[in-house]
Parts: C-alpha cells; sequence; structure tokens
C-alpha cells in the first residue's frame, strides 16, 4: 500500500517538475479557458461605481465554461474522480510512453474507438445536437490512419483487432449511439476536448519520451486545421450551452462523462510497459533537448 501510495506521488511530482498542468489529453475534465475581456471596459479602467456583482456578470457572459452544460460537466467530472482513478490513468498514460509497442498499441485502440464514435457522428439518425459540436476540424480518423502507417506500415487494417479493454468501449460508443444518442455529447466533451487542449503537449511528450522522428507518428495531436485553440473551444462551450436539452438528460451527459474516463483507464491499464522507464527517458531527452545535445 505505501509502495502504491509513493509511486502515484511520483509519478504526479514528475508531472509537476516537468510543468505539465495536465495528461488530459487523452481523456478527462474539457480545459480551462481564460476570460476574455475583450468586448468589456479594462478591468482597472472600470469606474469606481461598478458593482462587484456587475463585473462577475461580465465574466459569465465572456466565459461560457461558467454555466449550462459546461459548468455541469467540469464540475461533475472533476468531483467524481478519486486520487485512485486518477493515479492509474497517470500510470497508464505513461506506460503508453514507455515503448514503441506500448504506444502503438493505444494509438491502434484510439484508431477503434475513433472510428465507432466518428461512424455514430455519420450517421443521419443521431440528432442534430450531436451535430452542431461535431466540427470537422476536430475528427481524428485521417491522423490515426497516418500514425498507424507510421507503426505498422502498409496493408495494416487486416492483421490489427482490439484489445477486450476496446471492445467494452467500442459497444458502449455503439450501444448510445443507438439507445441514447445525445449520451454522444459526453463522448465528443471527453474525448475531443481533451485531445485538443492537450495535443501539443501529449504529441511532444510522445515524441521525447520515444525518440520518434520530429512530426512521425503523433499526428493524432495536431490539430493544424485549429489556429487558436482558445477561441475554438470558447465557441464550442458556447454552442453545447445552447443545446435544446432536458436537466435530466444533462445530468445522465455528465454521468457518461465519467463512464468514458473509466473506459480510457480500462485501454491505458491494459498497455504493457514501465512508467518509470517512461518518465525516465522523457526527463532525459527532454535535458538533451534544453542542452542542444542530439538524440540520435
Amino acid at each position: 500500500m505505501a509502495r502504491t501510495v509513493y509511486y502515484s506521488i511520483t509519478l504526479l511530482s514528475f508531472m509537476s517538475m516537468m510543468q505539465i498542468e495536465s495528461v488530459a489529453s487523452f481523456t478527462t475534465r474539457a480545459p480551462h479557458v481564460p476570460i476574455s475581456r475583450s468586448r468589456s471596459v479594462p478591468f482597472m479602467a472600470l469606474d469606481t461605481s461598478t458593482k462587484e456583482s456587475d463585473v462577475k456578470e461580465i465574466a459569465v457572459e465572456e466565459n461560457p465554461r461558467m454555466l449550462g452544460l459546461a459548468l455541469m460537466l467540469d464540475d461533475g467530472t472533476r468531483k467524481s474522480h478519486s486520487m485512485a482513478q486518477n493515479s492509474a490513468f497517470v500510470s497508464g498514460f505513461f506506460k503508453g510512453l514507455s515503448t514503441r509497442e506500448a504506444y502503438r498499441a493505444l494509438i491502434t485502440s484510439l484508431y477503434f474507438v475513433y472510428s465507432a464514435m466518428e461512424d455514430a457522428f455519420d450517421d443521419p439518425n443521431v440528432i442534430s445536437d450531436v451535430h452542431a459540436l461535431d466540427d470537422a476540424e476536430l475528427r481524428r480518423m485521417s491522423a490515426l490512419k497516418q500514425d498507424m502507417d507510421y507503426f505498422y506500415g502498409v496493408e495494416w487494417e487486416s492483421t490489427i483487432s482490439p484489445s477486450p479493454s476496446t471492445k467494452s468501449y467500442v459497444a458502449r460508443v455503439r450501444h448510445v449511439a443507438e439507445h441514447k444518442p445525445y449520451l454522444l455529447i459526453a463522448h465528443q466533451y471527453t474525448r475531443y476536448l481533451g485531445d485538443l487542449f492537450g495535443g501539443q503537449m501529449m504529441g511532444g511528450m510522445a515524441t521525447r519520451s520515444l525518440d520518434l522522428e520530429q512530426g512521425k507518428g503523433v499526428a493524432f495531436y495536431n490539430f493544424d486545421d485549429i489556429p487558436s485553440t482558445k477561441n475554438f473551444i470558447t465557441d464550442w462551450y458556447q454552442r453545447l450551452n445552447a443545446l435544446d436539452l432536458t436537466e435530466e438528460q444533462k445530468m445522465e451527459i455528465v454521468d457518461e462523462a465519467n463512464n468514458v474516463f473509466d473506459l480510457n483507464i480500462g485501454i491505458l491499464e491494459e498497455l504493457e510497459g514501465s512508467p518509470l522507464k517512461a518518465m525516465w527517458s522523457l526527463a532525459l531527452n527532454t535535458l538533451k533537448m534544453k542542452l542542444g545535445i542530439a538524440s540520435r
């Protein structure tokens, strides 16, 4: 028990040392979107008669994360994740960076998951609320195929198969698509926004830890068609809050987002590898990069 606690603390301390705010690219609550005051009077220039409540109203109006379903999702996922869940996620994530084989297995699982998700989004019978949040810039299948080509070579589609946890994840996506398609919103929120927010950081970590060729094997984490992550996420949140959903449906979406987190932990826990090895490789290659020492 003590060893497990020490191990978790070591992982979290390493993330802090590397100035990693979150490893939520794979899945977790969506990112913090800084409050913009571009449409309001600069804070220091506010008239002294401005009430504190008015300032808060301006902030809420300009940050859609602070209200509606966006707020429910952020709060609902953050409060429900236990220390054990978060530690399992962090440990599993670093296992995926420990060897090329483990990382390839992770990319393979994501390929099956996103194939199921994006097939569901393409179904004309899926409700318009899901389509309203389905942006072409977020789609990941094309990028995943590039990464699969890099790690497997040609004609890999006939040689791969989903892991047990991946099968469960895919089955869940297909189930909600058929029976409660509005729950797909939880899958969009949990996966896509995390991927977008953490993409550059995660791709860089994979490249350094596995000593990949620059730009190779990390297409999944690149969102070249989105010039401003902050602006894109703000707009996405606004559309999320504008959906015509009942309070009961919103609560179900929050519950599903937490379920998605657990499904992703299942995939990560299947990976074979040493988190500590990945941490050491990442730290060493990061140091080499800062010192200008070639890793090849």
